[in-house]
């Protein structure tokens, strides 16, 4: 996990062959020679290695040792060694995580899959003055920072590019169920929603906010789901991410729940429309296709653009699966650092690299272009997905951009 293996890095290049790579190389670097290698340098990635997120946490080690692949482990001309740490699930597992990687002399952080542990590390990293280039959707509640950069979104974006489009799309006496997770990060999602939609008009219903289970069982959330249905609802709106979402959306429909559905693109990203797929005759298959999902997300793996023809081809290649928004957004946090530490130049140092990242301007990621603003996140377009088949499988398919946000 420290560093891709000989033998992994040795498949991709022997997969993409040379017109691949010069086109992954030069979808981030300013020049199309690779200048002689400055100093060795270290960067701390912070991820999860079990519980409920570990998925996304591989996702995120993949995506940020894809770039490295693609770029001879160099980030700036510099090689890079990537040094691991177990985040946990706390502020104090963050800490700790951060404190033995600042003793390693890491010249910048990423990754960070948890929220709770972000807000826990906030401090750390300011009074450290070592960027942070946070990999994984960051809480609203996260302002004022200097230090801490994110190139994925903050969370109540997704619901507030969905309350707009459900605004416009749904008959203003239409009734909403909504439900999430426990804790800041669905509390998040939750109030962008009614941001978005209640402009006019009003949500009817209260949110239902379920326990945060690692593994739910397959009755976990039929009573909350339930007593929501009494009300005959025309839509539902949620936030849930890996098993739970599988759990939800199986519940939902054993429940007897025959409509659409909407959520941040968590719902079905990963793997998880391989475990809702249930074959061709397959009830939730026939119900999804009949009735429908749609997610809002700022990323897709068809997406047409040249970055990320190059980045998801490679991707594929090398793991043998489609890229998610995570994977997408920890490529993009090696691609920015790569950017500043090559203004900084021949030795860097972590507040010359804090100083370079606001100066790189636009990037050129595989979500489309995009750039810092001044909170330090992304301003860049959301997507909206649909659940259809692709071949024979289900797939997140864009069908309409929804906003710019930012």
């Amino acid at each position: 996990m420290a560093q891709m293996n000989r033998r992994r890095a040795l498949q991709l290049l022997a997969a993409l062959g040379t017109t691949g790579l010069a086109a992954g190389c030069g979808s981030g670097d300013d020049t199309t020679e690779q200048a002689p290698a400055g100093s060795p340098i270290k960067i701390g990635l912070i991820v999860p290695g079990g519980g409920p997120n570990k998925v996304i946490g591989e996702e995120i080690t993949n995506g940020f040792q894809l770039f490295l692949s693609l770029h001879s482990q160099q980030l700036g001309g510099h090689p890079v060694t990537l040094v691991p740490a177990e985040e946990g699930n706390s502020a104090a597992t963050g800490k700790a995580a951060v404190d033995r990687l600042l003793k390693e002399g890491v010249l910048a952080l990423t990754g960070v899959v948890d929220p709770v542990v972000m807000t826990g590390i906030r401090d750390t990293v300011e009074q450290a003055r070592v960027p942070l280039i946070g990999s994984n959707a960051s809480p609203a509640t996260l302002q004022g920072v200097v230090y801490i950069w994110r190139t994925s979104y903050v969370l109540d974006e997704p619901g507030v590019a969905l309350g707009q489009y459900l605004r416009q799309n749904l008959d203003a006496s239409s009734t909403i169920a909504v439900f999430g997770t426990q804790g800041p990060g669905s509390q998040d999602v939750v109030a962008g929603f009614r941001r978005g939609y209640e402009q006019g008009r009003r949500l009817t219903e209260d949110p239902i906010y379920t326990p945060d289970y690692a593994t739910p069982s397959k009755r976990a959330y039929s009573g909350p789901i339930r007593k929501a249905l009494e009300r005959n609802p025309d839509a539902v709106f949620c936030h849930y991410s890996g098993p739970q979402a599988v759990q939800f959306v199986k519940q939902l429909y054993d429940e007897g729940y025959r409509g659409p559905v909407y959520a941040p693109g968590f719902l079905t990203e990963g793997t998880v429309l391989d475990q809702l797929d249930d074959g061709e005759k397959g009830r939730d298959r026939q119900l999804i296709e009949k009735f429908g999902i749609e997610t809002a997300l700022n990323y897709s793996a068809d997406l047409n653009n040249t970055a990320n023809r190059v980045f998801a081809s490679a991707y594929r290649k090398t793991f043998n699966a489609s890229p998610t928004t995570y994977a997408m957004a920890s490529y993009d946090a090696a691609l920015v650092l790569d950017k500043a530490i090559r203004l900084v130049g021949r030795d860097p140092s972590p507040q010359q690299v804090n100083l370079a990242l606001g100066k790189i301007g636009q990037v050129d990621s595989p979500r489309g272009s995009w750039q810092f603003n001044q909170p330090r996140t992304p301003q860049q377009k959301w997507y909206l997905r649909k659940v259809q088949l692709d071949g024979r499988m289900l797939s997140n398919v864009v069908i309409n951009e929804l906003a710019t946000l930012g």
